[in-house]
């Protein structure tokens, strides 16, 4: 076999199996990226003979990758490779939803890389499974964990440190025939912020910190795993939310503890967003977060879910919104407002056993206080 191989440049349009995408190959001299090319081919034959959920994996994963190795400059195509052009992508205020990887990475990539430099994917947890509410046809995967990097320039009018900033990240993509069709991310803006200094909530009930992945540490799920066991998770979930219905609605015939005690473990952990905080116990997250958020919010509303789903252990779901509610009595430090208003959620589990025993929070928290008139990223940029 010949040790070297004059330049080429192959192209054209990979099978729907493989995600439809036109790929480019570039050889240069050495055989053994011959050898590269041939093993990647079989890689992706192995792929498009996966379940769709490791399927789903496969293709996120190398998405992470590929992001991973952006610019500023090259965001957009890099987001083009395996997004839809017509893909749907949510964001947190301010960067909302978007249609197409051009939007997503004008309105979020292309800035934050920008401002943060030698940036890392901390992934703490990752699994994929079928939708089961609406079309449970679907398979989602759910990301989590932090961006890290350096925070080398100011972003969204937060001021730089020149320091490691982590952003929290959980991150919902729909796969569809090999694309990227659907994306729903949500970052932790408030937490970061208080790395750099700016902590506009004094109030705050429960801790601020850079909260850890599982305590198992197991949560990235690459392998299929049982289906029954992701079956409880998921049956574990919809007990516990019905359990908060029940509790919304109906005369309180359990105490919080009681009613809490159902579905999570004494020593749960529940890791949630900055202005509330993170809390450990069943004891201290009601007095540290329960307690204030019923006391505060009335007249809640449950919109649903646009995604529930687990795999394992791991479960998860978020809604757009998921709530709608009104601050009667004054929550966060904020004073009372009749304004209704609404909370687009995360949630992220954990099971252990037959109950819960860990919880990690997102909500959209500028656009829940900009509904109330509290405008955090005009306030700061002022």
């Amino acid at each position: 076999m010949p040790t070297s191989f004059p330049r080429f440049k192959a192209s054209g349009n990979w099978p729907r199996a493989y995600g439809g995408r036109r790929a480019t190959l570039r050889q240069e001299t050495s055989g053994a990226n011959v050898c590269k090319t041939l093993i990647l081919g079989a890689k992706q034959h192995k792929v498009a003979r996966m379940s769709p959920a490791q399927n789903a994996k496969s293709i996120v994963q190398d998405h992470y990758a590929a992001l991973a190795n952006a610019t500023p400059d090259t965001v957009a195509e890099v987001l083009g490779v395996r997004m839809a052009p017509d893909g749907i992508w949510r964001g947190v205020h301010p960067f909302n939803t978007q249609t197409g990887p051009a939007a997503a990475a004008d309105v979020f990539w292309a800035p934050f890389l920008r401002s943060f430099s030698s940036v890392q994917r901390r992934e703490d947890i990752f699994f994929a499974a079928q939708n089961s509410i609406h079309d449970k046809t679907f398979v989602w995967t759910c990301s989590m964990g932090h961006l890290m990097g350096l925070f080398d320039a100011p972003f969204l009018g937060i001021p730089a440190t020149q320091k490691i900033a982590m952003l929290r990240y959980a991150e919902f993509n729909r796969v569809e025939e090999g694309r990227i069709v659907e994306t729903a991310f949500f970052c932790d803006i408030l937490h970061m912020m208080a790395q750099a200094g700016v902590r506009p909530f004094a109030h705050q009930t429960a801790a601020h910190l850079v909260q850890p992945g599982p305590r198992t540490h197991d949560g990235v799920l690459l392998q299929a795993h049982d289906p029954a066991e992701g079956a409880k998770t998921l049956h574990l979930i919809n007990r516990m939310i019905g359990s908060i219905d029940a509790a919304n609605t109906a005369p309180k015939s359990l105490t919080p503890r009681e009613e809490m005690q159902e579905n999570w473990h004494d020593d749960m952990l529940w890791w949630g967003p900055e202005g509330i905080g993170a809390t450990y116990t069943i004891e201290r997250y009601i007095a540290q977060h329960q307690q204030p958020f019923r006391k505060g919010m009335a007249n809640r509303a449950f919109n649903g879910h646009l995604c529930r789903m687990a795999e394992g252990q791991y479960g998860a779901f978020f809604g757009w919104p998921n709530l709608t509610l009104t601050n009667n009595n004054g929550f966060m430090g904020l004073p009372p407002c009749q304004t209704r208003v609404d909370m687009r959620v995360v949630d992220v589990y954990r099971r252990e056993g037959d109950k819960l025993a860990e919880n990690w929070v997102f909500i959209d928290m500028l656009h829940f206080l900009k509904m109330q008139g509290v405008d955090v990223l005009a306030d700061l940029k002022g």
